[in-house]
């Protein structure tokens, strides 16, 4: 049987992402990746991605690596 392994995740299968926030504030919960923010340079890493609240439709930049941490974010709309 296959193990269970968390989902790896990748900055350019992010785009339209939804996600959850474990704590939300100000009745932001369910968010939505809009934007992958690409590096100036081609060859540098992707590291940041704009979040939009579904709520009020506010934008937040975080970096993409951030949304692994569960004790902050839950993929999908929980």
């Amino acid at each position: 049987m296959p193990s269970k392994q968390k989902n790896l995740l990748s900055p350019k299968k992010l785009l339209l992402t939804k996600w959850t926030a474990v704590h939300p504030s100000d009745k932001r919960k369910h968010f939505l990746v809009s934007k992958v923010i690409l590096p100036d340079l081609p060859q540098q890493a992707i590291e940041y991605v704009e979040l939009e609240a579904v709520f009020d439709k506010q934008i937040q930049r975080i970096l993409w690596r951030d949304l692994s941490n569960s004790a902050v974010w839950l993929q999908g709309w929980v």
